[in-house]
């Protein structure tokens, strides 16, 4: 199984930690297009701070952002699980997951990323800001500059196994399965399902979206659940407790799985 997550905007700091080594990540076939993004992001924050964010769309409060971006390859770095914080990797928790739990997330978990591309969360890298969609002005936009490089390496990585694709709508952009890996890939949506006036009522849900979507991650690793398609997908979440609805698409197409929820926390 192999899981795609969205990073977060929120990150812990780097620490203290060696600094990062671009070779060491995973996915090599990835690294020259790390290398271009990363370094023009460095050059750009080192430069005018102005233009560094209104590039990256920092707020006046998030200044120092740029600041950070410019020390990237002498900061500390630390595992992936580590740095991206925030609602969904909240829920997930990796730091409390029992030894074995853990190690499925090393080999199933892979961050999309509009510095690195996609890491594992097992790789070291530093604390940043650099979403998909930002525009820099060598490179131009970041979910064009990713779609070549991450067509040419994750139709490996996804291997002959399901691929559950959790990532918001600008990475999910930077790769979509196709052909016979997108048969094998369900994507999720929250719906809140509450009674008014004696009639269901269903709407998406935003924010506890992420947090569902962590605990659904966290209830499969630490259950040891390894569905190996997206039908044996809706019978693991359903044994771990879930309301799932989902219909078989066309051959060659994504499923679109819809878990439901009564309460949104």
């Amino acid at each position: 199984m192999l899981v795609l997550l969205p990073p977060s905007e929120g990150k812990a700091s780097s620490g203290r930690g060696a600094p990062l080594d671009l070779g060491s990540l995973s996915l090599p076939g990835l690294t020259a297009a790390r290398e271009a993004v990363l370094g023009e992001l460095v050059e750009l924050c080192a430069g005018d701070e102005e233009k560094a964010r209104e590039v990256l769309g920092l707020s006046e409060g998030l200044r120092g952002e740029a600041a950070k971006n410019a020390g990237l390859r002498s900061a500390g770095a630390r595992p992936a699980g580590e740095i991206y914080t925030g609602v969904l990797y909240d829920a997930l928790d990796l730091a409390s997951l029992d030894p074995a739990a853990k190690r499925r997330a090393a080999r199933s978990l892979l961050v999309f990323s509009g510095l690195w591309g996609a890491v594992r969360v097992t790789d070291r890298i530093p604390s940043y800001r650099c979403s998909m969609g930002v525009r820099l002005p060598g490179l131009g936009a970041l979910g064009a500059h990713w779609r070549a490089p991450l067509a040419s390496v994750l139709p490996a990585a996804a291997g002959g196994g399901l691929v559950l694709d959790l990532r918001s709508s600008a990475y999910a952009a930077a790769w979509k399965p196709k052909g016979e890996v997108a048969g094998r890939t369900a994507t999720v949506r929250v719906l809140h399902s509450r009674i008014v006036d004696g009639v269901e009522k269903r709407s998406v849900v935003s924010h506890f979206n992420k947090a569902t979507k962590g605990r659904i991650v966290r209830a499969l690793l630490s259950a040891g659940a390894a569905p190996k398609n997206p039908a044996e997908l809706v019978v693991a979440l359903r044994d771990l407790g879930h309301v799932v609805e989902a219909e078989a698409p066309a051959a060659g197409r994504p499923w679109s799985l819809d878990v439901v929820v009564t309460e949104i926390h």
